[in-house]
């Protein structure tokens, strides 16, 4: 392993398999990757017991895997519990000479003292420390639309939820009154993993012109980046959070089908602070026909994060002006 390069950025990404952990922090290293050219290598986390036990002996054999003459990391990103030992491992087994910067996102569930950086949603109330930064919702891979027309749009149908309750009945009024009262805007409705087998049956019938059905299961990987990206206006059911931040992200107008909360959740009051910032619009106070408009200033957290990185450890002016 050689020492970290000054030219070039390297960032270790470990994983758990889980694809919303690794959603977030494949958008988190593409946008340092934008700032500052690079390469991402990921590391699969060993069983935490066994990563454990490698932090204690600063010993991280799973990165053996690796090209011997590759640089040391600058960053090593992480996401779930389940990867947290492994990148204590890495860091120790590297030792402070190479002096990378572990950062994890979302709430540890370890001491925050222990990572450089902890990048944890607002709804968690993170404590105000040197190495947390708060951000609005999770980190997602989409960039900022240059191309959506108003036009075109999305809605985006979630399903059962532990913080949310479900009804197909308004759920698909609801969709049938944004269509029908907005005829030229051509609508793709896509549903979810979670969305019940009865939802696209109670659609009525016939549908309007202007709505294809696009079921989840139809959709190859990569496409709801695709359709986010000419989305002008996009239609997200409140329980779909993850979707919702990612429509923000992309820089569409978006609206809000309201769901019955099932309880009080963390989750919930991230919703309710959206909507009383006026970052998207409920149906309950949305008027028929209405176009949604774009937000009025950028939303996009993976961006404004890889910055402040850039700025703290890499940049190189800043490194010389504190010396």
């Amino acid at each position: 392993m050689t020492s970290r390069s000054e030219q070039n950025l390297i960032i270790w990404r470990f994983t758990d398999g889980k694809p919303g952990h690794e959603k977030q922090t494949l958008g988190l290293a593409h946008a340092l990757l934008r700032i500052r050219p690079g390469a991402c290598h990921d590391l699969p986390a060993p069983a935490r017991g066994t990563a454990f036990w490698q932090w204690m002996r600063g010993r991280f054999p799973s990165g053996d895997g690796l090209p011997p003459d590759l640089p040391a990391p600058d960053i090593l990103l992480a996401a779930g519990h389940a990867t947290h030992f492994a990148v204590l491992a890495a860091r120790r087994a590297l030792g402070d000479k190479f002096g990378g910067k572990v950062v994890v996102l979302m709430r540890p569930s370890l001491p925050l003292r222990l990572f450089d950086l902890c990048v944890i949603p607002e709804h968690d109330n993170p404590p105000v420390r040197d190495n947390v930064v708060a951000i609005r919702g999770v980190l997602n891979d989409v960039q900022t639309a240059t191309t959506s027309a108003p036009e075109q749009g999305l809605m985006l149908i979630g399903g059962l939820s532990s913080h949310y309750g479900w009804d197909d009945a308004v759920v698909s009024g609801a969709v049938e009154t944004i269509a029908r009262t907005t005829p030229r805007v051509t609508w793709q409705l896509t549903t979810s993993r979670r969305t019940p087998a009865t939802f696209l049956a109670a659609l009525p019938r016939p549908l309007p012109d202007n709505l294809k059905l696009m079921p989840h299961d139809r959709t190859g990987p990569g496409w709801l980046e695709h359709a986010l990206a000419g989305a002008g206006q996009v239609w997200v059911t409140e329980d779909s959070v993850s979707m919702l931040y990612e429509a923000l992200t992309a820089g569409a107008g978006v609206g809000l089908l309201r769901l019955p909360a099932s309880r009080a959740s963390r989750v919930g009051r991230g919703v309710e602070k959206l909507i009383a910032e006026g970052w998207v619009a409920p149906i309950d106070a949305w008027r028929p026909g209405q176009p949604l408009t774009p937000p009025g200033q950028a939303f996009n957290e993976a961006e404004r994060v890889a910055g402040l990185i850039v700025e703290k450890w890499l940049n190189p002016s800043a490194h010389s002006h504190a010396a």
